[in-house]
């Protein structure tokens, strides 16, 4: 019987794994950016080792809530649910910016509704992610514009609720961002962009945010990480003309933002792609995203969003991974 249980023992061990595999999971969105070719790639997965789960959201909020919970370890977010969260004492950190939105966001009016400007929404339905940056700025908008949000009937629909309210003429005017927006354009007149919005003093960004503890227990993986964003937009941004609706980079972001493919160079061309080294000075990493969280915070606050304005919202961002992809 000892004989036996001895060789089983071995058995077991034999078939057993050399070491588990570390498992991460990834909340994306529908935004159209480069990174979605270094998912389709498997890149990174073959560089770290680590199996990847990336788990699609319709939007920030939801990416919010999914970390809060546990079961997501990074995410991609706005601006403004990044500062909610860490404003309401969510532990995660931004350590890399996705993306300037530029004019990549937009409030348009259905064709028809009656709505020409900001101020005849009074009275109107207008659809947008809730603690979206898109929401951030619709509010902002409004508040410029002397139009009270209760007077408006806001509804928070996600961007594919959106895309098919519109379509059975639901919504008098929708504020989103591709791929929804180019479907809505068609039928509707813009009436604000995220860039005339955040030339008011209402910038907004998208990035990636990391659970602190979980970031600081997996180092290697997010050096990693940062090279392969810095490197898929560095080729974005090298051969944009390339990049076209033939191109298997089109093709990979098409499948994974559900975004019809000829759509895809147009969209990409409304955003700005930072390198890493531009992240690392003032106006992101370096002093200005925190500025624009605490703004942000500030205008959320008075909106009755948020309880609390944190003193330093430099202390929820980190260029610690991206100077060690740079070796610094």
């Amino acid at each position: 019987m000892k004989r036996l249980a001895a060789l089983l023992a071995v058995a077991a061990l034999a078939a057993a794994p050399a070491f588990a595999q570390k498992t991460v999971t990834f909340a994306h969105q529908d935004m159209i950016v480069p990174l979605r070719t270094l998912m389709e790639s498997g890149e990174l997965e073959k560089s770290t080792g680590y199996k990847i789960n990336w788990r699609m959201f319709g939007g920030g909020g939801d990416v919010i809530k999914a970390m809060a919970s546990g079961d997501v370890q990074l995410g991609e977010a706005g601006s403004s649910p990044i500062t909610a969260a860490v404003s309401q004492g969510q532990d995660i950190q931004l350590f890399w910016i996705l993306d300037d939105i530029a004019a990549a966001e937009a409030l348009i009016a259905r064709k028809g509704s009656g709505v020409n400007s900001i101020k005849d929404l009074k009275g109107k339905k207008v659809g947008v992610p809730f603690v979206s940056t898109a929401h951030y700025q619709l509010l902002a908008a409004l508040k410029h514009n002397g139009v009270d949000p209760k007077s408006v009937n806001i509804l928070n629909l996600r961007p594919p609720e959106i895309g098919a309210a519109w379509e059975r003429g639901d919504l008098d005017a929708a504020f989103i961002w591709d791929p929804v927006l180019t479907k809505i354009k068609g039928n509707g007149t813009v009436l604000a962009d995220s860039t005339a919005i955040g030339k008011l003093g209402y910038p907004t960004f998208d990035g990636i945010i990391v659970n602190k503890k979980w970031a600081s227990e997996n180092q290697a993986f997010m050096v990693a990480l940062v090279k392969a964003l810095a490197k898929v937009d560095a080729e974005y941004r090298a051969n944009k003309a390339k990049w076209n609706a033939e191109s298997a980079q089109a093709k990979a972001i098409a499948k994974w933002t559900k975004a019809d493919v000829k759509d895809v160079p147009a969209t990409l061309a409304l955003y700005t792609f930072p390198t890493a080294e531009e992240q690392l000075g003032a106006k992101w990493l370096g002093g200005g995203a925190a500025k624009a969280m605490k703004d942000t915070a500030t205008f959320l606050k008075e909106q009755g969003r948020i309880q609390e304005v944190k003193p330093d919202y430099g202390a929820f961002v980190t260029t610690e991974y991206i100077k060690k992809a740079l070796g610094k």
